[in-house]
């Protein structure tokens, strides 16, 4: 893919990543790999969010034992496809961000102590890690697999049951991997440009 005169991404790359991309509901037996879950690291890390935070956390779902215990915490009908996906990601929020900003926000070293007391932490890390999701689901296409992020799951029993000792809260659960054939439900209508744009 070569990318036209002044570096905008090509009609291929806009497809790959929005057009032509769908949630995927079933995957191929191939799979996702180590350094595949790192090449999707290190292009979501880029993405920006509040005073560099980075609060997202990812629990990868990869041996037989941990995904006997998320299929039962999934909704019933994201049951089976989370039993088959290649890999599972829980996407968490860590209220722990400000822990290390010192290293990613150096320039405002009180940052950490100022909010160490803050009774909004919590809503500063999943608002961010909501934008970090996103990237992720962009993430995971570029590197030409497919993602089917849910939010159909108990919450609390995933907690309990994968992040007990920690701040981290979780906020979906995204099956990855190569499409199967018939992965792809048809696309619903999107809202149009006025619908969604007010010029004041």
């Amino acid at each position: 893919m070569v990318a036209p005169p002044g570096g905008v991404l090509d009609d291929a790359g806009m497809d790959l990543l929005f057009r032509e991309a769908h949630t995927a509901n079933a995957f191929t037996g191939e799979p996702v790999t180590d350094e595949q879950l790192r090449a999707i690291h290190d292009l979501v890390k880029w993405g920006p969010t509040a005073m560099n935070s980075q609060p997202l956390r990812l629990v990868a779902v990869r041996s037989p034992e941990a995904r006997r215990r998320l299929v039962p915490l999934m909704s019933e009908n994201n049951r089976e496809k989370t039993a088959k996906a290649p890999l599972t990601l829980i996407a968490a929020a860590d209220s722990d961000f400000h822990e290390h900003l010192p290293v990613t926000f150096p320039h405002r070293r009180q940052a950490r102590d100022s909010l160490a007391a803050f009774p909004g932490r919590e809503g500063i890390a999943r608002f961010n890690a909501s934008i970090q999701l996103g990237y992720l689901i962009v993430g995971i296409r570029a590197v030409g697999l497919a993602a089917g992020p849910m939010a159909g799951f108990d919450a609390e029993g995933v907690k309990k049951e994968f992040l007990a000792d920690t701040n981290q809260h979780p906020m979906a659960v995204v099956n990855i991997g190569r499409p199967a054939p018939g992965a792809f439900a048809p696309r619903n209508p999107r809202l149009e440009y006025d619908q969604v744009v007010t010029t004041i």
